[in-house]
């Protein structure tokens, strides 16, 4: 009995990535417990700490690992502010519809780190997330995640809505932002082009 449950339990393992799933449930779990976040613009930070699985043939944290750690910091910072609950709310959803990640510094082996995540502003469809890699020794920024995420079934507008009481504008957009929208439309108006999509249709 315990050799078939051991063996299920490691094929599941295999073919699944379930630490993935295990740190997404402990993140949002965490994050419940915790005091709400009443600011949607406040800063959010999250401690990480560099393992043995996170290392590259350079050793140091694969490029990858940050955007695994940028998605549970955002879970929790989704959670804490409201976010999550607003979408559940009005039936929406929430994908990732792009992202930037430009790194200064490597990581190490069990080095801490911080992960500082704060919404910069919002358009008719998408939150724009921007997402700190920092050494807590030293303050420097390792990393940074810049993302667009996108709203189903609903809009940026109507979430915030639902959380304040009213209707509150958004901030106006850094510079990275607009580049980073300016890269999607760009990358879009090409992909339509080579699939012989019309200009006018909404298709990604």
């Amino acid at each position: 009995m315990w050799l078939i449950l051991g063996f299920c339990l490691a094929l599941l393992f295999c073919l699944l990535d379930c630490w993935y799933w295990l740190r997404t449930t402990f993140s949002v779990l965490r994050a419940r417990r915790q005091p709400v976040v009443r600011d949607l613009l406040e800063e959010q930070t999250v401690q990480g700490l560099v393992m043995p699985t996170d290392l590259d043939f350079l050793l140091h944290m694969n490029n990858s690992r940050y955007l695994r750690e940028a998605d549970f910091a955002r879970f929790s910072h989704f959670t804490r502010c409201g976010i999550f609950a607003a979408l559940r709310a009005l039936g929406a959803g929430l994908v990732m519809g792009s992202n930037v990640a430009r790194f200064r510094r490597s990581l190490r082996l069990f080095e801490p780190f911080e992960v500082r995540t704060r919404l910069l502003c919002w358009d008719e469809r998408a939150f724009f997330v921007e997402q700190r890699f920092v050494s807590p020794k030293d303050g420097r920024v390792c990393a940074v995640v810049l993302s667009r995420q996108h709203i189903l079934g609903s809009s940026p507008e109507k979430i915030v809505q639902h959380l304040c009481k009213r209707k509150v504008e958004s901030p106006e957009f850094p510079d990275e932002v607009v580049h980073l929208i300016s890269f999607n439309d760009a990358s879009s108006k090409r992909l339509r082009v080579e699939s012989g999509i019309c200009d006018d249709e909404k298709s990604k």
